[in-house]
């Protein structure tokens, strides 16, 4: 008996070291989310809005590290969490995440991870690599229909856009688990054509400026792209600063740190020419 409990005991500490080929998360991702639910508690922050609470926890995360590709470390698909490095969903979501459990007073980092899996899978569900919502416009359409977010374009002036999505499809070559799972691309397929036939609203890029004043602190915000096969460009979150404009919360790219613009969102979109507009997201 005395041998079999240090086998459990081993078993349990290969399983949750960070060390672990096994492992999805570290003994540095609890602290840093437990830090960020006692500085919940401290502001009593559960009373404000979700957008607001969205809007400040995405600030404790201001000038983390990019890093890109955090989700593929392991070889089968498992729930990653890495306060460490982000990028621009990872940090969306991890924002997205902490928010939801700070407003639902579920503090603890079994929540924070049940709540992770249910904004980052279709339909809540971790099952193999397909179930992840790797076209953030699935995403889109998927947490809606949990009932997370409430998509508001088509209600501040956006118009119909449809997306001709089949980048995965048509490059498994450039992802680590098509590769070596190729049966894996026919689902993948599947689910591009449902997104193709799916009709989007955006608000183009000229016209962002026009609509501003409708955009809340805390909204989630796609970059649409004019990038052939692909859908939406880049994410991150609305901020209202001290000009009385909103700007854009993001983890841009590699080299550089979770930031905010110092330009209004509707200047910053401009700057990039395949950015064609923006979907703005509300959280409930």
């Amino acid at each position: 008996m005395k041998n079999y409990s240090k086998l459990i005991m081993l078993f349990l500490f290969l399983f949750y070291s960070g060390n672990s080929l096994s492992q999805v998360f570290s003994d540095k991702d609890i602290t840093e989310c437990n830090n960020r639910f006692a500085l919940a508690i401290e502001k009593n922050l559960s009373e404000k809005s979700i957008g607001d609470i969205i809007a400040e926890v995405g600030k404790t995360f201001l000038n983390t590290p990019y890093e890109a590709h955090t989700l593929e470390a392991a070889d089968e698909e498992q729930l990653v969490i890495n306060f460490s490095g982000l990028d621009c969903t990872t940090f969306l979501e991890t924002t997205f995440a902490l928010a939801r459990c700070i407003k639902q007073k579920k503090t603890t980092f079994e929540d924070f991870k049940n709540e992770l899996q249910f904004i980052r899978y279709r339909d809540g569900k971790l099952d193999d690599y397909p179930s992840r919502l790797h076209y953030f416009s699935d995403w889109i359409f998927n947490n809606i229909n949990k009932g997370l977010i409430k998509d508001v374009t088509k209600d501040i002036g956006g118009k119909p856009i449809k997306f001709k999505v089949n980048f995965m499809s048509a490059n498994p070559h450039l992802y680590k688990h098509l590769k070596s799972n190729p049966e894996f691309v026919e689902i993948i397929k599947k689910h591009e054509m449902e997104i193709s036939n799916r009709e989007y609203y955006y608000i183009p890029q000229n016209e962002i400026s026009k609509i501003e004043s409708k955009i809340q602190d805390g909204d989630l915000i796609a970059l649409t792209t004019s990038d052939k096969g692909l859908d939406i460009g880049h994410v991150g979150i609305a901020v209202k600063l001290s000009d009385g404009k909103i700007h854009f919360m993001h983890a841009p790219q590699v080299g550089s740190k979770v930031q905010i613009t110092e330009t209004p969102i509707s200047d910053y979109v401009k700057k990039i020419k395949k950015h064609t507009g923006i979907i703005i997201l509300r959280a409930l």
